[in-house]
């Protein structure tokens, strides 16, 4: 330790220093970035940590995406410290109508689901096709979910029987909003009542640059994007490159990002291959298969649900298994037949795919979130494909780390201490240290004595100054196959 007592006072002297012990405490900050909106506080390019639904309600705006992700992360991690970052969205805003025919005379209740969300309309007998639309515009404006405390991403305005519907934000994204007249156990009213049409595709792919410039030299261990085009990802590959980025010996920050897509099978497995890196996860959907909530809601509720687990190095939570959590807030594919089976997500895990399933309840699970890693070298590689490996080794180094500088910041280097001067360590303490803490992380690595043997702390030949460490690390494994033999008698002899 070192002391702020000098060695030569002459005075008399009663005294004590007072300096920590080291208590090391494993951080795991969740960032979502999304686009807000003008009327919320936070401006494009800004981040701010986020608390409530309030917060991000005042944040990035009643209806915006970030308000929207915000709610369903806190939904799957209630004790998680959530930031969020608001991207500015470009190019232009997608605008629907929905023409509304003729009405049944009898009236009744009418419901039409938009984003997940249900917006209720009571006909009343006798009413035109004018006021249902004047009622079913009102109603998206007006709409807000006491229980999921979230608005629609759309406005809405009407003209005689045709609703005019635009999405809050610019961009391309809102191709993928969701609207669907339910089927109900009572006749819906709405029935055959609508035409759909796209009047203005939306258009136009973000950036997140000036957000990860926001990020500065903060530590954001899960990074949840609701942008997942090429250009931005080669952004996030940058930002966390092994080379100058957050994995570099220089900033030592970690982070990982996980990212949505919707497309068809083979052209999610052909832009998950054309990603060789172990910095990022991919959320898929189907582009057909009828999915209520928009993507970047299935991943933000994704990785929330495993973020509890994620940073808890200490009592092993970071390498179980997460098969089988039950993510809130989001609804199955309304079309069985996309919901994954087997064969469909053992090809998705080979190639770099995150992967979903649906229990007998009807609840959204995860099965196994990966990332793209695929080679190394160009040579086949399974090492970071498991998303528990980021995990565990973003633990592992901070927990290193920080011992080390607790126990030999500030002192001088020698190759042995005969006194044991509190001033001097060697060596042989630094590689005391390394064993001791691994050998703490019991939850995170396995066999410490073998990477004892291994482990090697030498002073380097060409500068006095510099100690060179070989750290072996074997990673705690989740378990995730189970595979027997049962073998069946008549009777056994």
């Amino acid at each position: 330790m070192v002391s702020n007592i000098p060695a030569n006072v002459t005075a008399p002297l009663l005294a004590f220093d007072v300096t920590s012990g080291g208590a090391f405490e494993n951080e795991n900050r969740l960032i979502l970035l999304g686009h807000g909106l003008a009327s919320g506080s936070l401006g494009n390019g800004e981040i701010a940590i986020c608390n409530s639904i309030l917060d991000a309600r005042v944040l990035a705006g009643t209806g915006s995406m970030l308000e929207a992700m915000f709610h369903i992360a806190r939904l799957n991690a209630p004790a998680q410290e959530i930031w969020i970052g608001r991207v500015e969205d470009t190019g232009t805003a997608e605008i629907r109508t929905v023409t509304v025919g003729t009405v049944p005379a009898a009236g009744g209740l009418g419901v039409i689901e938009i984003a997940g969300e249900p917006v209720v309309v009571e006909i009343a007998a006798g009413a035109t096709a004018s006021q249902v639309a004047t009622a079913l515009s009102a109603a998206i404006n007006a709409y807000y979910n006491p229980i999921s405390k979230v608005s629609l991403p759309f406005t809405a305005a009407v003209a005689t029987n045709v609703v005019t519907i635009t999405a809050r934000h610019k961009g391309v994204y809102a191709t993928g909003l969701d609207i669907h007249v339910p089927v109900l156990e009572s006749a819906n009213a709405f029935a055959g009542l609508f035409t759909f049409a796209t009047t203005t595709p939306g258009a136009g792919s973000p950036s997140v640059a000036a957000i990860l410039a926001a990020m500065n030299d903060d530590p954001f261990e899960m990074i949840v994007s609701a942008f997942g085009d090429t250009t931005n990802l080669g952004l996030f590959k940058d930002f966390l490159s092994i080379v100058s980025g957050r994995w570099s010996y220089a900033k030592q920050l970690y982070g990982h990002v996980y990212y949505p897509k919707t497309d068809t099978s083979g052209n999610l497995t052909t832009a998950a291959l054309a990603q060789d890196d172990w910095h990022l996860s991919m959320i898929p959907r189907f582009a057909s298969g009828g999915f209520a909530e928009p993507d970047y809601l299935w991943v933000a509720a994704m990785v929330a649900r495993t973020a509890p687990w994620a940073g808890g190095g200490a009592n092993g939570d970071v390498s179980r298994n997460q098969t089988g959590l039950v993510v809130e807030g989001l609804s199955p594919p309304r079309d069985r037949a996309y919901w994954m089976d087997y064969p469909s997500r053992d090809a998705f895990l080979k190639n770099g795919i995150s992967t979903w399933q649906v229990n007998r309840n009807g609840d959204v699970t995860i099965d196994k979130i990966v990332t793209h890693h695929q080679t190394t070298a160009g040579a086949p590689d399974t090492t970071f494909r498991d998303i528990q490996k980021v995990n565990q080794l973003t633990y592992a180094l901070k927990r290193f780390r920080a011992d080390l500088a607790l126990q030999h910041s500030n002192k001088a280097i020698a190759n042995d201490n005969p006194d044991n001067l509190p001033a001097l360590t060697t060596p042989a303490d630094i590689k005391a240290t390394l064993f001791h803490s691994y050998r703490a992380m019991s939850g995170v690595l396995e066999n410490s004595d073998t990477a004892l043997l291994q482990m090697t702390v030498t002073r380097d030949p060409d500068n006095a100054n510099r100690v060179n460490i070989g750290l072996p690390l074997d990673f705690v494994n989740p378990l995730d196959i189970f595979a027997g033999i049962a073998r069946a008698y008549s009777q056994f002899r």
